[in-house]
């Protein structure tokens, strides 16, 4: 499919930069001189950016087609790829990460774009999974192969390989990306009057709390706090550090695929939505209560947390049918700036309460335990929520 050879190492690479810090975390640090909170924030500027073009990438989508959209992005995206390696500090880092989640931005939502339009509605939960599924190949790029490069040639130089990738990934989206037939124009067709149709969709508020936490919470733990907390509470070290973060990558991806064709041929989005989110408070509850410091049991909690995690594609599935055809990129776009969103706020106040923990002068494996049981509250209560939601749009019609 052309959209599949279009963006999918696009993709990989956007999985890629929301992750790998975790990985680099100490070798970052210790190089530009940082604490927590400044590598937090570093983190965050992506998805900051990310989340911020979301509204002009959902309008633009509906306006003038993935191509007009996908391509200029992605060409501000490779300054920020190209300056990372050479960022001396924090501040500059977290510029080039804002680069990069710009360019990154329109990548997965411009292939959900074509797969709406050109698919029927009970094919798009799958496809959507399966270039997840492919997609998360970037999770583990970034798990023990960037541990093996950077302990191999540094890391400024192991993050100038994936720039070149990235060039690669851009001419790829010149060379396949295809506009799919346009639409006549309907009203509410301006970026704001659009998106005031998506946002009086009633129903669309009960998803809100549970697109805001559920994956950020999972992109938190793998982008930012597997290796410290393995290496300050567990004593792991940088080796079983990455293959721990591999093992999480490799259930996320096994979960994206399991979980796509589970939702195309039943349709059982909302129950896995509802399992995987409440298994997640669940280990975080145990986490937090155990305040576990053995490496079998934390290896098994982040294993299971990876594989639980991946709702995204099930709840963009969930939600599609809610949205007409012509808001179809505002709508979808609107969902994806929530997700990424919620990510920067959860890691930002992660990131904060590590610091806390540490300032109060509490143990490692106690600060850990508080930032788990934080996130598994909040979870909880965005999961509640969710449940009130009805599985279809004709469901919600009846009552």
């Amino acid at each position: 499919m052309q959209t599949f050879a279009a963006l999918l190492l696009a993709y990989v690479l956007s999985i890629f930069f929301r992750s790998f810090l975790s990985v680099l975390a100490t070798r970052i640090m210790a190089d530009m001189g940082i604490g927590a909170t400044e590598l937090a924030a570093m983190s965050s500027a992506w998805f900051i950016a990310f989340a911020a073009m979301q509204f002009p990438v959902g309008w633009a989508l509906d306006s003038h087609g993935p191509r007009r959209t996908v391509l200029p992005l992605m060409a501000v995206g490779g300054i920020g790829v190209a300056l990372f390696p050479f960022a001396p500090n924090a501040l500059v880092g977290s510029l080039a990460m804002g680069l990069i989640g710009v360019g990154c931005a329109p990548v997965f939502m411009g292939a959900l774009y074509v797969f709406a339009r050109n698919h029927a509605a009970h094919r798009f939960g799958f496809l959507a999974s399966l270039l997840l599924g492919f997609g998360s190949i970037g999770n583990l790029i970034g798990t023990t192969p960037l541990s093996w490069a950077a302990e191999a040639f540094g890391w400024r130089q192991a993050m100038m390989i994936l720039a070149v990738l990235y060039g690669v990934a851009l001419l790829m989206a010149v060379l396949f990306l295809k506009d799919p037939p346009q639409l006549a124009r309907q009203a509410g067709g301006g970026m704001l009057g659009g998106l005031g149709q998506v946002i009086r969709t009633r129903v669309i508020w009960f998803f809100v709390p549970v697109v805001l936490f559920s994956y950020a919470i999972t992109v938190t733990l793998r982008g930012l706090w597997v290796a410290p907390y393995l290496e300050k509470v567990i004593g792991l070290d940088l080796k079983a550090q990455g293959e721990v973060a591999l093992m999480m990558a490799v259930a996320m991806t096994a979960s994206a695929f399991l979980f796509g064709w589970i939702e195309s041929r039943w349709g059982w989005a909302k129950a896995q939505a509802l399992t995987g989110n409440l298994a997640i408070a669940v280990i975080l509850g145990a986490l937090a209560w155990s305040g576990v410091q053995s490496a079998f049991w934390a290896t098994a909690a982040f294993v299971v947390l990876g594989f639980c995690g991946f709702s995204y594609t099930i709840l963009m599935a969930h939600m599609r049918p809610f949205f007409p055809d012509h808001l179809v990129g505002r709508g979808m776009t609107l969902m994806n700036f929530l997700f990424i969103g919620g990510a920067a706020l959860v890691q930002t106040g992660s990131g904060w309460l590590i610091d806390q923990g540490r300032a109060q002068g509490l143990s490692e494996a106690a600060t850990f335990a508080r930032m788990h049981g934080a996130l598994a509250l909040v979870l909880l209560a965005a999961t509640l929520v969710y449940a009130l939601t009805p599985p279809s749009p004709r469901r919600a019609r009846r009552a």
